[in-house]
């Protein structure tokens, strides 16, 4: 049996577990929160990148994603940044809904399950 591996644990939250080949991050929300829709979005897609490389992963191996938007009057905006920087040939199984975030000032959050790197055989 494969043990659970957790990376930046914190009081409420980890931010990565690994299990079984599979990621999970938490959600991940924009630093800079002074920022337009588009501003958060890529702070959030950039975090992503970051989490899934410290796996040895990257966003062509997601199985999943879920966004959390805090008015779908900023759909289009969140689909700009999402359009560009999502891996062609590799869109994931998507879901976006509006959502009440913990503060008024973050527009986006985003939830992303991703396969582990294909492992080397020798």
């Amino acid at each position: 049996m494969t043990d659970i591996q957790r990376s930046h644990v914190g009081k409420r939250l980890s931010e990565i577990a690994e299990y079984n080949g599979v990621i999970y991050l938490a959600g991940q929300i924009a630093d800079d929160v002074e920022q337009d829709m588009r501003g958060q979005t890529a702070q959030v897609l950039a975090c992503v990148d970051r989490l899934l490389a410290e796996k040895g992963s990257d966003k062509s191996r997601i199985l999943q994603c879920q966004i959390y938007i805090s008015d779908m009057s900023l759909f289009s905006q969140m689909n700009e940044v999402w359009d560009a920087w999502v891996a062609p040939g590799n869109t994931p199984p998507r879901a976006t809904v509006q959502a009440q975030l913990a503060s008024p000032k973050k527009l986006i959050e985003v939830v992303v399950t991703a396969a582990s790197a294909p492992r080397k055989t020798a």
